[in-house]
């Protein structure tokens, strides 16, 4: 397709219709046209097209959006202004989520290095050396997000999210821990915006498991859209337990991710940061995991060389994941991932000195050849 702005040609998004470089360089025209679409879909959910910054309105703190809210709802839809006091519908006491059991050793992104499917761990945080068969994850759906991605591999949870349900407490959830649950994970949606939610359900089922002398994990996945204090909490209860913090990087030019994702990723970048410092803690299970999707015409070589160039500088030893893309949501026009595309990265992520990469959804990779940029 033909870019509308430079009018170069390659794999472009219809719904979208501008390219990877008029993105990356912020052209006015091509955020615009981002903009627009994120607006379109999102006005269908009742839901503002950018964190809102309403003058006399009451801020949230939970993620580097810091929604001002006065009529509008936050940016993730959970929090409105009630009489001038900030009103959750979810992500405390109770959590707008859906729940399953996944047996290990189950898909997570980070399944190659993480205790439910690797030998590191044994016995102090594993009750197998090896795969562990027979056992199960805990997996929670968060039905929210603070990102806004075109590309959702998961966007069935905005219908959950308008139909405000169904809301399970931190309590009933984490009763569903059974002796053959070792691990409990996070994802979504994100559980960025419910965040409160799964520490006190994680607070509640480690006490169980401690007194029962259990092995439970405590992990999450998410964009990494977190305010810094409570990123600390996060941290110390997957280190303690043996879990991990998996954080998507999406991108690293920061306009391209507020055209893909809606918001900035600057604090995704600053989380992934701080959290690279305590890895050391606990060095004989990795603590942080890096993975991103692999988005035909716009995360490709450019992006991934930028973002492995990042975790190197940090630490080559941090574990990451390039993730094959499936068309979907708004970016359902795009073609799978190639699995040249895949090898290119993962021979840039290696040249730029990360020494535990991993490519993920292989089954999604397909033999189709197309150019990169």
């Amino acid at each position: 397709m033909e870019c509308k702005i430079c009018k170069k040609s390659g794999i472009i998004s219809k719904n979208l219709g501008v390219c990877y470089e008029c993105l990356a360089n912020s052209n006015e025209f091509a955020m615009n046209l981002a903009n627009n679409l994120h607006t379109s879909i999102r006005s269908k959910y009742g839901l503002p097209n950018k964190p809102p910054n309403e003058q006399g309105g009451i801020q949230c703190n939970w993620c580097e959006n810091k929604c001002i809210v006065l009529n509008q709802k936050s940016y993730c839809g959970l929090v409105s202004n009630r009489g001038g006091k900030l009103k959750r519908l979810a992500g405390v006491e109770k959590g707008l989520l859906n729940w399953y059991y996944d047996p290990l050793p189950t898909n997570c992104v980070g399944d190659w290095v993480c205790l439910g499917g690797s030998d590191c761990g044994f016995p102090k945080y594993s009750v197998k050396k090896g795969l562990e068969y027979g056992y199960y994850n805990l997996a929670v759906f968060y039905s929210s997000c603070t990102y806004d991605c075109l590309f959702c591999q998961n966007s069935q949870f905005k219908n959950y999210l308008s139909n405000e349900g169904p809301l399970i407490s931190a309590e009933e959830l984490a009763s569903k821990v059974h002796e053959k649950v070792n691990c409990i994970c996070y994802f979504g949606g994100d559980p960025s915006s419910q965040i409160i939610h799964s520490i006190l359900t994680s607070r509640i089922a480690l006490k169980r498991a401690t007194k029962k002398n259990k092995i439970l994990r405590i992990c999450w996945e998410t964009n990494g859209n977190i305010n810094e204090k409570i990123l600390i909490k996060m941290a110390q209860i997957a280190l303690k337990s043996g879990g991990n913090i998996k954080i998507d990087l999406k991108s690293f030019t920061e306009s391209l991710n507020i055209a893909l994702c809606g918001v900035s990723n600057q604090r995704t970048l600053n989380n992934f940061k701080i959290l690279s410092k305590l890895i050391n803690e606990r060095p004989d299970v990795p603590l942080l995991i890096g993975s991103t999707l692999l988005i035909p015409g716009y995360i490709d070589e450019q992006e991934i060389d930028k973002i492995t160039k990042f975790i190197s500088r940090l630490d080559p030893n941090i574990p990451y994941r390039l993730l094959g893309f499936y068309p979907h949501y708004l970016m359902n026009d795009l073609p799978c991932t190639s699995i040249e595309h895949a090898n290119r990265c993962l021979k840039i992520a290696k040249e730029n000195g990360l020494k535990n990469v991993s490519i993920g959804n292989i089954n999604l990779l397909s033999n189709k050849k197309y150019p990169i940029p």
